[in-house]
């Protein structure tokens, strides 16, 4: 089963990496950089597998830049614990 297949996986996933991601030094500039191009690839490049996905792939597509910043951002926050 993909990560992408189930959102509490998803969300631990991306938990994970955020952990790692600060334990290499990274500053949250560059962290909120890299939600918001992986937000980007995924609502441009794959397609939803579950509810929360699809409903996260709609609002991109409909928010201008600074509101996929900010969509980018909340999820960072979600994932934080």
């Amino acid at each position: 089963m993909s990560v992408l297949e189930n959102f509490e996986q998803w969300k631990d996933f991306l938990g994970d990496r955020l952990q790692q991601a600060k334990q290499e030094g990274m500053d949250q500039q560059v962290i909120s950089d890299m939600a918001y191009q992986l937000g980007d690839y995924l609502a441009n490049q794959v397609e939803p597998k579950n509810a929360q996905e699809k409903v996260l792939a709609d609002l991109w597509s409909v928010a201008s830049k600074e509101e996929q910043h900010a969509i980018a951002n909340m999820m960072v926050k979600l994932v934080q614990g």
